[in-house]
C-alpha cells in the first residue's frame, strides 16, 4: 500500500478540512496516510471520525507551521521543523511515495525542491494545472513557481507538460502551444520568440503560439508560459468563474420558476462541476525528483481527496521517471 505524506496544517481551513479529505481518500483508495503537524490538533480532528482507528494513519509531530503570508525562504530557514518541511522529508527518506500540501505555495515548492532535488536535465521545476476548455481538459504551466524564465525553461515546461497530459488526460501526442500576444512566431517578447524557435525545432507536437482569448477553446492540450503570466491567467480565470456563477445563480432565482428552474439548476450544477478546481485536486510540481501535489489554499475536503488520488496515481505510474525520459529524448535540456 502506498503512503502519502500530507501537510495537515497547510491551507486556509486546516487542519479540519485537510484531515476530512485525507480520511475520505483513505476510505476509498489503497493508500496509507502520514499526517504531519501538531499532534494534539490532528488527534482532535481524527476523534470526530469513528472509523479513523481502522484506517492506516501515522502522525508525524511538527513544531511549526509556515503561514500563508510568510516569506517562504525566511520561514523555512527559521522553522526547520515546520509541517511542510517534514512532509517533504517523509518522501525524500522513503517513508512516503508522494506528498500533498495546500499551504504556502512558495514554501511548498522550495521544500519539495530542497528535499528531492531536480530531475536530470531540468533547470526549473514548474507548477502544472488542469484547466477546462470547450473540447476537453488541458494542461497549463507554469502557474507560479517561476516568475522569470529563460527560453529553454519554457521548452522544458513543454516536455514536462506533455508527460503530464499523457498520464492525466490519456493523450498519446498532446498538442503544445506557447501563450503569446499573437499567433505569428514574430509576435511577443524576446522570451516567447526564442522559446517559439526552440519548440519548433523540438520533436514535441508544437502547434505554435496561442493567444489568451483562445486558451479555453480547446486548440491545445499543453499551454506553456512563464509563472508570472500563468498565475495571472489562473487567478483571472478563477475570478471570472465566480462572477459568472453569481450572475447565473441570480438570473435563475429572479426569472425562472417551476420546471424551468429545476432544469436550469441542474445545468448550473453541471457547469459548476466542469469549472470546479476541486475536481482536479491540485497542481503537480513537475521537474523535481519526487511527487509533490500543491493544493489551492482554499482546498475543500473534496479537493484534498482528489489531490491524494492524483499523488497516488502519479507515484504509481512513475511520473518522475517518465519526465526524465521525455527531457532526455526531446533534447530540451541543451
Amino acid at each position: 500500500m502506498q503512503r502519502i505524506a500530507i501537510d495537515a496544517m497547510g491551507g486556509d481551513y486546516a487542519p479540519q478540512t485537510i484531515i476530512d479529505g485525507a480520511l475520505e481518500a483513505a476510505r476509498h483508495l489503497p493508500v496509507g496516510l502520514t499526517l504531519v503537524g501538531a499532534r494534539a490538533a490532528i488527534e482532535r480532528e481524527l476523534a470526530r471520525h469513528r472509523d479513523a482507528a481502522t484506517l492506516d494513519i501515522q502522525i508525524v509531530e511538527a513544531a511549526d507551521v509556515v503561514g500563508m503570508e510568510e516569506s517562504p525562504a525566511v520561514a523555512l530557514r527559521r522553522k526547520p521543523q515546520s509541517s511542510i518541511r517534514l512532509t517533504a522529508a517523509a518522501v525524500a527518506s522513503g517513508q512516503a511515495a508522494a506528498m500533498f500540501s495546500a499551504g504556502n505555495t512558495g514554501a511548498t515548492v522550495m521544500a519539495a525542491h530542497g528535499a528531492f532535488g531536480k530531475i536530470a536535465g531540468v533547470d526549473r521545476p514548474a507548477l502544472a494545472t488542469t484547466i477546462p476548455t470547450r473540447e476537453h481538459a488541458a494542461v497549463l504551466l507554469d502557474i507560479g513557481a517561476n516568475a522569470e524564465c529563460r527560453p529553454q525553461h519554457l521548452a522544458q515546461f513543454a516536455a514536462m507538460g506533455t508527460v503530464y497530459a499523457r498520464l492525466a488526460l490519456g493523450l498519446d501526442r498532446p498538442r503544445v502551444a506557447l501563450l503569446s500576444i499573437g499567433e505569428e512566431e514574430t509576435k511577443g517578447n524576446d522570451l516567447t520568440r526564442e522559446a517559439h524557435r526552440l519548440l519548433k525545432a523540438s520533436p514535441l507536437n508544437f502547434t505554435g503560439n496561442l493567444e489568451a482569448r483562445d486558451v479555453y477553446k480547446g486548440q491545445a492540450d499543453v499551454i506553456v508560459c512563464d509563472g508570472f503570466t500563468g498565475n495571472i491567467v489562473l487567478k483571472v480565470s478563477e475570478g471570472l468563474v465566480e462572477m459568472v456563477e453569481d450572475l447565473l445563480r441570480a438570473e435563475i432565482r429572479a426569472n425562472l420558476g417551476g420546471v424551468g428552474s429545476f432544469f436550469s439548476r441542474k445545468a448550473f450544477r453541471q457547469f459548476r462541476k466542469q469549472v470546479d478546481y476541486s475536481e482536479y485536486g491540485g497542481a503537480p510540481l513537475v521537474g523535481v525528483a519526487g511527487v509533490a501535489i500543491v493544493g489551492h489554499g482554499r482546498s475543500s475536503a473534496k479537493a484534498v481527496h482528489n489531490a491524494i488520488a492524483m499523488a497516488s496515481r502519479f507515484a504509481e505510474c512513475g511520473l518522475v521517471q517518465r519526465i526524465e525520459q521525455e527531457i532526455a529524448s526531446t533534447g530540451v535540456s541543451d
